[in-house]
């Protein structure tokens, strides 16, 4: 299978496209059919061993079209930022939605290997579990912080010393509200540690939000433009104090510019 990509420029804005009248008076259900087909037809290939880097992407490519064929809109901006990387690097984000987990691959796999740090739980969701198990993730607990740290650097610096990227998301949960105080310095640390750059990653994705009884399977927005910048790279020195500042910096200043331009 040959590797396709959403874009080879350094932007990506959703051209127009028509919608079903369905999909417009009822998005939910509409989106949620195409991506459950998505992650069933992952999951074979995952039990078959045959679920490679090219098929993630398409996995990942056919989510963001899963939006766009009910009226959502992507606007992603700055996405060469790591392609010229000497190295591989980590990736520090906000967590809004799962819609980050489903879409970040088509941006970044193309053209670096790359997996995430995840919770436990994401790793034993029905059909989707064994998509994330495929991809080797770096799995946390989140209930003691100790081990955490130290799953983290070690599994994480393996990862990087085999030039495979690393998303994190440092805060404890997902949020639509940025709260830096939640946001811990896990990436900085593994940045460090690793001597690689870190790349700051602002997301607006609540187009997919959170349910009450199911988390993943909440409200679908296209009205709600889903919003993706990546930063430039930041070398870490000294502490990583400066560094931890300017990506909690950057997310917030995105967010309140795409949140003022949304109203």
């Amino acid at each position: 299978m040959t590797m396709i990509y959403l874009t080879t420029q350094n932007a990506y804005h959703s051209p127009d496209r028509s919608v079903s009248w369905f999909a417009r008076r009822k998005p939910a259900p509409a989106f949620y059919a195409r991506i459950a087909l998505i992650i069933w037809k992952a999951s074979r290939l995952c039990k078959k061993g045959t679920y490679t880097d090219d098929r993630w992407v398409q996995s990942s490519l056919d989510t963001v079209r899963a939006l766009e064929s009910v009226g959502g809109r992507f606007e992603l901006e700055n996405l060469s930022v790591f392609r010229q990387l000497e190295s591989a690097c980590v990736f520090v984000g906000n967590h809004m939605s799962i819609l980050e987990t489903f879409v970040l691959p088509c941006l970044i796999q193309p053209h670096r290997d790359v997996t995430f740090i995840v919770k436990e739980s994401l790793i034993n969701y029905p059909f989707f579990k064994h998509v994330m198990r495929s991809r080797n993730p770096i799995v946390v607990g989140r209930s003691d912080p100790r081990q955490d740290l130290r799953t983290v650097l070690q599994e994480g610096q393996n990862r990087l010393n085999a030039d495979i990227s690393v998303i994190i998301f440092p805060q404890t949960t997902r949020s639509i509200k940025f709260d830096h105080k939640k946001f811990n310095t896990l990436g900085v640390k593994l940045a460090k540690r690793s001597e690689v750059p870190v790349i700051p990653v602002a997301l607006k994705t609540d187009a997919w939000g959170s349910g009450r009884r199911f988390k993943d399977v909440g409200k679908i927005q296209p009205a709600k433009p889903v919003r993706i910048c990546f930063g430039e790279p930041l070398q870490i020195q000294g502490s990583g104090k400066e560094e931890q500042k300017l990506i909690v910096d950057f997310i917030t200043s995105k967010l309140d510019a795409w949140q003022k331009g949304d109203v």
